[in-house]
């Protein structure tokens, strides 16, 4: 039967002697209780502790219970030592007022070696009889001591108990001789689980501080401040006055973690008047360089381990380190991390590329089988479980999307920049995104939604690979308007002028020079890619009709109506033979080319042809589609130059009320559809309710596309000629 000391019983085997939980026992000799308890926390108490309640009220609730044990588990840096200091003076002070016996201990938990030394100083302090033995077994002995409910109640705070090897020696079994293992056995074997105590862990561990407390219940999760705290840490430590605004946005710049908090706020009173808050903001957001500099910097802090950095990159490095020493796919799987928005990472972008390669639309799939494609990749899986259980990663309530610390992200970023690995990543990055992105239309804007962020990033991150090269410019079409004349560039220089990617970049800018009205420029380029079309792809070629279109289109908005017309109607017969006439693109052909007859003044034909548009639509998209709506808009649009108003009324009010449920009420389609009806019914003679729609119309353009947006303009200047001829009237 085990003593009352021990956890267990022995099991004898085989191969010798088996331990089962806090077993060992030895006989120590009779112990002495000191007269006075000592409170040994090397640090003074914090006098501008930011009190984050949730979590000190957590921490004591599990520390009311007989031989508990807690853990605070986080980043480097979220805080978690000043919280467990905090929580040890709070003990002190409550049992002072309760005049009892209080010991407080606390035990660098780094590694071995540390352990065993305070293991000693607390030997020492408590002077345990036979600690000066030769031979003696210092982490034994102090177990025995800590198990006598007579010395009192006690704390023990093993701080960065970051290893888990430290604690259970995984990496090291059967290395060891038969004859050094009784002296070598795990540390988890020497804390005790005596009702007189309590042990609280500080880790970045998940899964040690899931072993070393027996119960998640026990796991307190650390992580940035909320904003309030933030800045109430931020005003704390920088002692200057300074502008809320830029205190919000300083905290929110460096989220909220507290080491970042408190470094930036040592730089700022070190250097001031010539530093200050807003000085110190503006610098960190100006470019990446100066964000590694400023967070690289190390004012040090009596309050913390002096074997502990207080640079907030060293700090976060420590634990890329430690993991790739450990498991170096998961590292791997970080860095590739590093180059995506920290939020809304999806896993159908991190997946082993195996997985990713097996087809386009498998990435896009719903989430059963995206979760049966990872369940079949265990290396994947484990990676996942690594980076999460050290609180680098996060992942949403479904697990199929992560996020990270954007601090964090520049710390990895900048160690694969020390070790000469980023150019690789950043091309896998690419890689991904080029896969991913899908060319932005209807029927994809889900998937552009999401990937957009991400895709956003790419700007930063040209490669120096040439066929990289290629799928970074791909991404830079599909993204943004703002980054294609880099891109263009980039194809012009590796590919030459007749590549497709470059003829598409050419394109796409002599759309934006459609948009910006410049229609000169934007004909040039596009009689440029059509004549290069035509010669190496064939008149007929799809890339060759979608230049004619965009043609046709600087011609309409010149004015030069014939010569879009004849266009309109090659293309539509080009379409109709090479695709179908239910063809989306000759569906839309047909409707531009109605649109023409209709500024032609030749408007049976255009009722005529959008009739045929409509039957056609509907039957292949449905009524509700955006498409079928809009030529719905236009149908009503030659009632009303036909002056059939009622029948344009009709058209109007039903597009409008399904713009409102599929596309939302401030969409700019459904807030057109919303001016057209209000001039309908100024043509009633229906004023008031005109001008009341005008009215919303305007307000609504106002907030979603700002005041001086055309079409906003435009909805103001109609209602406020409404008005002005009402006045006139009733005076």
């Amino acid at each position: 039967m085990a003593t009352s000391n021990s956890a267990g019983t022995l099991g004898v085997s085989g191969h010798g002697r088996v331990h089962v939980g806090n077993i060992y026992n030895t006989v120590p000799e009779p112990a002495k209780t000191p007269s006075a308890p000592s409170f040994n926390i090397p640090f003074r108490r914090d006098d501008d502790f930011v009190n984050r309640k949730i979590i000190m009220d957590q921490l004591h609730h599990i520390c009311l219970r007989p031989a508990s044990r807690a853990a605070l588990v986080g980043l480097g840096g979220v805080g978690k030592s000043q919280l467990a200091i905090e929580h040890a003076y709070r003990m002190r002070d409550r049992f002072k007022q309760e005049d009892r016996q209080f010991w407080a201990f606390w035990v660098h938990a780094s590694t071995r070696a540390r352990v065993e030394e305070d293991f000693k100083r607390i030997a020492d302090i408590a002077e345990v009889p036979g600690r000066n033995q030769s031979g003696v077994n210092i982490l034994q002995l102090v177990y025995q001591w800590l198990q006598n409910e007579r010395i009192g109640q006690w704390l023990m705070v093993l701080d960065s108990a970051d290893d888990l090897d430290v604690f259970y020696d995984i990496n090291n079994k059967g290395k060891q001789k038969e004859t050094t293992k009784e002296q070598k056995r795990p540390l988890w074997t020497y804390l005790p689980q005596s009702s007189n105590g309590s042990i609280l862990v500080t880790t970045r561990s998940g899964e040690l501080a899931s072993r070393l407390t027996g119960n998640h219940k026990n796991m307190i999760e650390v992580g940035s401040m909320d904003r309030a705290h933030a800045l109430e840490l931020l005003a704390a430590r920088s002692g200057s006055q300074y502008d809320n605004e830029d205190g919000l946005k300083l905290v929110e710049a460096l989220e909220c973690m507290p080491l970042a908090i408190s470094q930036a706020a040592a730089y700022i009173q070190e250097r001031a008047p010539r530093v200050s808050v807003k000085t110190y903001l503006d610098k960190f957001q100006r470019n990446e360089e100066n964000q590694s500099s400023l967070l690289n910097y190390d004012s040090g802090d009596l309050r913390r381990d002096g074997s502990a950095s207080n640079s907030v990159i060293i700090t976060w490095q420590i634990s890329f380190d430690y993991i790739r020493s450990i498991r170096p796919s998961a590292t791997n799987l970080l860095s590739l991390m590093s180059f995506f928005d920290s939020q809304g990472i999806f896993d159908y972008l991190i997946q082993p590329m195996d997985l990713d390669e097996q087809s386009d639309d498998e990435a896009h799939s719903d989430n059963e089988s995206t979760t049966s494609s990872l369940a079949s990749n265990p290396e994947f899986e484990e990676d996942i479980r690594i980076l999460r259980s050290y609180c680098l990663i996060k992942t949403n309530e479904a697990g199929d999307v992560f996020e990270m610390h954007g601090l964090v992200q520049l710390s990895t970023r900048k160690w694969l920049d020390l070790h000469g690995e980023t150019e690789a990543f950043k091309e896998q990055y690419i890689d991904r995104m080029a896969n991913a992105f899908p060319y932005p239309e209807f029927e994809n804007w889900g998937i552009c939604r999401q990937l957009l962020p991400h895709a956003e990033k790419i700007i930063h991150y040209r490669p120096n690979e040439n066929e990289t090269l290629i799928k970074w410019a791909i991404v830079l079409h599909h993204c943004a308007e703002a980054f294609l004349t880099c891109a263009q560039e980039v194809e012009k220089t590796t590919l030459g002028l007749e590549n497709e990617c470059t003829l598409h970049s050419i394109q796409v800018l002599a759309i934006i020079y459609w948009h910006q009205e410049q229609f000169p420029k934007a004909e040039s380029l596009l009689m440029q890619v059509l004549e290069i079309n035509k010669r190496v792809l064939g008149s007929e070629h799809l890339d060759t009709l979608t230049t004619i279109n965009n043609l046709t289109s600087v011609y309409y908005y010149q004015e030069r109506l014939r010569e879009a017309e004849l266009l309109q109607s090659q293309l539509l017969e080009t379409y109709k033979k090479v695709l179908g006439a239910e063809h989306r693109n000759a569906l839309t052909t047909m409707k531009n080319l109605a649109i023409t007859y209709k500024r032609l003044g030749r408007l049976e034909e255009s009722e005529s042809l959008l009739l045929q548009v409509l039957e056609l639509e509907e039957r292949v998209f449905g009524s509700e589609h955006p498409d079928t709506l809009w030529t719905l808009g236009w149908l009503a649009n030659v009632h009303y130059a036909h002056r059939r108003l009622e029948k344009c009324e009709i058209l109007e009010l039903q597009v409008l009320e399904i713009g409102k449920r599929i596309l939302g009420l401030e969409h700019p389609d459904t807030l057109g559809s919303m001016h057209n009806l209000a001039c309908t019914w100024k043509e009633q003679g229906r004023v008031h309710e005109a001008i009341e729609l005008m009215e919303k119309c305007y307000q609504l353009r106002t907030r979603v596309m700002g005041s001086e947006d055309p079409k906003t303009q435009r909805s103001l200047s109609t209602l406020q000629d409404w008005l002005v001829k009402c006045a006139r009237l009733a005076h």
